[in-house]
């Protein structure tokens, strides 16, 4: 019998959470995380010159505002180094046309040229990768943390949820907006930055979110919050929604550099 009302709950699942828009909102924003993959500390002041001088003053001039870059704490000792660029466009079409922008932007050729006309011998990067993402309905554009502590000290936690399969994973993202786990997370003080489901990357299906805290210790305390809440635990317990929608969790620490606009 368990058996036959767990199947059933999917079936409902997959028929309903397939209709059309129902895990994003047509007017949401589209959020790009590029992430710098980098062997040494000339690349990595490389790419800060060019993200600080260069790329994100151009973006500012599309009307893109709020352009986050971050670290992962411990970058200095870490064998690869990486640095992350959180990007929010206010479509897909302000996405698409953006490099035709920035082909045409004098002051980007100027500022940029070292990075833009590396030799193949002495390249900026090891690796760039590109992450798509759709903003969730229940928030669909970015919001700056309310945080008033020195931002050297912040704590910026991206976390990623694949799920098993795509319909696992439509399970996983309404329980976020429908289910009220967004709302849950902003009653708590989480400062989540923005929620979104990968449309294009390495690896899918999956979702992504970043919150915001003061420090570790205010992070271990959210966490331990969120865990002991009444309204989670009647969440995580729902027949809706079983612990198999998600089948591996990555969590990154990171710090905002000191040109992040967030």
């Amino acid at each position: 019998m368990k058996l036959n009302i767990r199947f059933l709950i999917f079936l409902f699942c997959v028929l309903f959470l397939s209709l059309p828009g129902i895990s994003q909102s047509k007017k949401g924003s589209v959020y790009e995380i590029k992430v710098y993959h980098l062997q040494n500390k000339e690349q990595e002041n490389s790419v800060d010159d060019f993200l600080k001088n260069a790329y994100l003053p151009a973006l500012n001039r599309e009307g893109i505002e709020a352009v986050g870059v971050f670290k992962p704490i411990g970058n200095d000792t870490m064998t690869e180094k990486r640095i992350y660029v959180l990007v929010p466009y206010r479509s897909l079409k302000q996405f698409s046309k953006l490099p035709a922008k920035l082909s045409g932007d004098k002051q980007f050729a100027q500022k940029g040229r070292n990075y833009i006309e590396a030799g193949y011998k002495k390249p900026p990067y090891q690796r760039l990768e590109s992450i798509l993402l759709n903003a969730f309905s229940a928030m669909p554009k970015l919001q700056a943390p309310l945080l008033k502590n020195d931002a050297g000290k912040r704590v910026y936690e991206l976390r990623s949820y694949q799920s098993p399969t795509e319909q696992w994973f439509e399970n996983k993202v309404h329980m976020f907006n429908e289910g009220g786990e967004v709302a849950l997370f902003e009653r708590l003080g989480f400062n989540v930055v923005f929620y979104g489901s990968v449309i294009a990357g390495s690896e899918m299906p999956n979702l992504m979110y970043m919150a915001a805290f003061e420090d570790m210790a205010s992070r271990e305390q959210h966490w331990k919050s969120f865990g002991n809440d009444p309204e989670w635990k009647r969440l995580s317990s729902m027949p809706l929604y079983p612990g198999e929608n998600v089948s591996k969790i990555d969590v990154t620490f990171l710090r905002p550099t000191d040109y992040s606009q967030i």
